[in-house]
């Protein structure tokens, strides 16, 4: 601005000398006394009284510096935490300046069963020069076809690489971003597996989540000790419910002293579990935004270090908590693959639409050319 006393801005001093002896009279506010009393209205030397704009200006630095400080110590200490996850080593992209994707699975992995059929089987592109992500689901009964790969469900072929990884083959995390690269036209950069004990101790993590259960769901068995038992609604639901709303498919089969007996309910198809699948990773999304960023990160971190298999990279973790960690609900969008379900084949048949939708939707994302939500299945 051009003004001299305006703007915010200390006065100029206009060429004065600073000596105390010939420093300028300073008029006393109301209930002063004017220009009379010991000094003259002086001020003593050493006294000289600083603006209201130059303590503005002072404080406003010093806690400019505190909270660059503070941001230092807390990502420092995010990142300490991370190194419980992931890798060492540099990122080749990464997260918080360029675009990346990654394969997230699911797998049903417990001690009481030892198996890793993955329930779930996403790809999420990221873009943060959006602030966007596209979530596409695979129905984990999909019929699976791609040249080079024999037809199998889509929840068989993590188990099998893992297979061939412990008698020396590929690693299977590296052969299912090279099937799925293959598959959608794009690059998947990174594979996460998290097996279930991750969905009970994240949302334990956050306090529970609140869900609108769109069934009654029941389900009890000692086999693997698996206890589902939801009424439909709108409802806060802690770990072990989240974990029973997005794996419920039918209720107990006839059984002696079925515990559910007089409660059997309706059966889940593939569409419907992705479905709730992405509907709780919005409402987790949407619950962290409610908790204080020190409070939230540390137990997170903690939840998903021990039930994780991922290749991202220390570094890269950070990179995504720091720039991913409040992005807009609205800015994720979902797409389903979906199909009929054929008794005769046990396979979804995927449908060809919803599949090239689905790349599309993952190549746009890459490119900086977020579909909008209304374009896309949103749970």
């Amino acid at each position: 601005m051009s003004s001299t006393q305006g703007g915010g801005l200390p006065p100029r001093s206009n060429g004065r000398s600073t000596k105390p002896a010939e420093a300028p009279t300073v008029r006393r506010g109301a209930g002063g006394s004017g220009g009379s009393g010991g000094n003259g209205g002086r001020r003593p030397a050493g006294k000289k009284k600083k603006s209201g704009a130059k303590r503005f200006w002072t404080i406003f630095v010093v806690l400019l510096i505190l909270l660059v400080v503070a941001a230092g110590l807390y990502f420092g200490w995010i990142y300490q935490k991370s190194k419980a996850i992931g890798t060492g080593g540099e990122p080749a992209k990464p997260a918080d300046s360029q675009p990346i994707a990654m394969a997230l699975l699911g797998t049903d992995f417990r001690e009481e069963t030892n198996t890793n059929l993955t329930d779930v089987v996403m790809v999420v592109a990221l873009n943060p020069k959006t602030d966007t992500a596209t979530v596409v689901s695979l129905p984990r009964d999909g019929r699976f076809v791609l040249d080079g790969y024999k037809v199998r469900k889509v929840n068989a072929y993590y188990p099998k690489f893992l297979s061939e990884e412990k008698s020396g083959g590929e690693k299977a995390k590296d052969e299912i971003k090279t099937m799925l690269s293959k598959y959608f036209g794009v690059s998947v950069d990174y594979a996460t597996i998290v097996n279930f004990n991750t969905v009970k101790d994240v949302v334990d993590a956050v306090g529970g989540v609140e869900v609108n259960v769109d069934q009654n769901m029941c389900y009890k068995t000692q086999a693997d000790n698996t206890n589902i038992d939801l009424e439909k609604g709108i409802q806060v639901l802690d770990g072990e419910q989240a974990l029973g709303f997005v794996r419920y498919r039918h209720t107990t089969f006839s059984q002696p002293n079925d515990p559910c007996e007089g409660n059997k309910t309706a059966e889940s198809n593939d569409i419907q579990r992705n479905a709730r699948q992405q509907l709780l990773i919005a409402s987790i999304l949407e619950k962290l935004k409610s908790f204080n960023a020190v409070t939230k990160a540390g137990p997170l971190i903690e939840a998903v270090a021990d039930n994780t298999d991922t290749d991202l990279e220390n570094k890269q973790v950070l990179n995504l908590v720091r720039t991913y960690w409040d992005i807009p609900k609205e800015n994720i969008v979902y797409k389903q693959i979906t199909g009929p379900w054929s008794s005769k084949t046990s396979f979804v048949e995927m449908d060809t639409g919803d599949i090239e939708a689905a790349k599309q939707a993952l190549k746009d994302e890459l490119a900086g050319n977020h579909q909008p939500a209304a374009a896309a299945t949103s749970p």
